[in-house]
């Protein structure tokens, strides 16, 4: 069937986090949300078909996983990626961030080191810090308005510093994110692997969280980390998820596959008592995603495909004191406000109070995204350029 993503549905009063908070976070209700990473978008039919049939059934008892929704998770990472999976690999999760916070839990000891590529998704640095962890930054470098991993440094950052008194933290952990959130780099095969092998000479287990791995623009295609070799198959958790690529993030459903049973039995004991079992209708919607939902992702990607266009063309000809930062994947575009000469107080309530659009702030993604804002371009065209024009005003008077 054919979709409308053009057509706009009104999420106020719904409790939605994106549209029902804008006076709480931005201060005012008249404040465009285009900040957190959900869709303004209905979901596929087939997902709702299964979510009314699954209600209709009348009873929502205790959940676990059945054969034909793990054999899902199993088929679309064999159909997508030609990687084959063993089903008992997967735990389910309400969510991607939990299952980060059970990592970290299960692999580390308070006062770790925990190696970050800022900017990044900031609640990572929350997932750190919470477990008692030092953030360790390997920042990812911008040239040329492309960021690069910075390989030098990643080595540096696994080095031992025997001069720590009393003793030295311990770095055990590396958080990759691919697709990256929020720069857009889909890091290809060479990249994946010069990292892994960093990280693997020093013993290390990379978490990878590619929740955003299905949302590829033109010319990219996604690598699973684990997928590049057994070595690195037995020193990975990888965190995937439908809630990004199908908007289903308020059902709350994650398949994290961990091939090495060691690091699974430790993840699944960490995770008891901090992660409830996953919802039943996120579990519905995930397996009928993955079956049924495809018709309608090849249409979104044509769609946001030709948002990020006209995000492009747009501030080139029209607000050219602002970069935007050409992603490979997510729906999430970086830009780069730099220009503009303030500081992040002064941007924050620039955008908010002037331009009266409320994004996420660059510098919550650490350090290096000071001067930077994040805007997400998954909504219907005549939001984007309501937007945009808004921005375009602010900046030019």
């Amino acid at each position: 069937m054919k979709y409308n993503f053009d057509k706009i549905i009104d999420r106020k009063d719904t409790g939605s986090w994106k549209w029902d908070t804008t006076e709480l976070i931005f201060g005012s209700d008249d404040v465009l949300p285009m900040w957190v990473a959900d869709m303004d978008f209905p979901v596929a039919k087939p997902i709702i078909d299964a979510l009314k049939k699954r209600i209709d059934h009348g009873i929502f008892g205790y959940t676990m996983p059945w054969d034909s929704l793990i054999s899902a998770v199993v088929d679309r990472v064999q159909q997508k990626y030609n990687w084959k999976i063993d089903p008992e690999w997967i735990v389910f999760t309400p969510g991607v961030i939990p299952a980060i916070y059970s990592a970290i839990k299960a692999f580390t000891h308070p006062g770790d080191d925990v190696i970050l590529q800022g900017p990044v998704y900031y609640p990572f640095r929350d997932a750190i810090r919470d477990n008692g962890c030092n953030i360790l930054n390997n920042q990812l470098k911008l040239i040329n308005n492309h960021y690069k991993m910075d390989f030098e440094d990643l080595k540096k950052k696994f080095a031992p510093r025997p001069e720590m008194i009393p003793a030295p933290p311990r770095t055990r952990l590396m958080v990759l994110c691919n697709p990256h959130n929020p720069v857009g780099r889909v890091w290809n095969k060479k990249e994946l692997k010069k990292a892994g092998e960093i990280a693997l000479k020093h013993n290390a287990i990379v978490i990878s969280d590619e929740i955003h791995c299905e949302l590829m623009f033109k010319g990219y295609k996604h690598t699973p980390f684990a997928a590049i070799s057994k070595e690195f198959e037995q020193h990975s958790i990888t965190c995937m998820a439908p809630s990004k690529t199908f908007n289903l993030a308020g059902l709350e459903a994650s398949s994290i596959i961990i091939p090495n049973e060691n690091l699974r039995n430790r993840f699944n004991i960490a995770k008891e008592g901090i992660t409830p079992n996953t919802n039943l209708l996120g579990l519905v919607a995930l397996e009928a995603a993955y079956r049924h939902g495809d018709e309608w992702l090849l249409q979104l990607l044509d769609y946001l495909q030709n948002n990020l266009e006209f995000l492009l063309k747009y501030f080139k000809e029209k607000i050219p004191q602002v970069k935007a930062i050409k992603p490979e994947g997510t729906y999430l575009v970086w830009l780069d406000f730099r220009k503009l000469g303030m500081d992040n107080e002064k941007l924050s309530a620039f955008l908010r109070k002037k331009a009266k659009v409320g994004l996420d702030d660059g510098y919550l993604f650490g350090p290096s995204g000071s001067g930077f804002e994040r805007i997400n371009i998954a909504c219907p065209r005549s939001t984007l350029r309501e937007g945009l024009k808004r921005i375009e005003k602010a900046v030019n008077s």
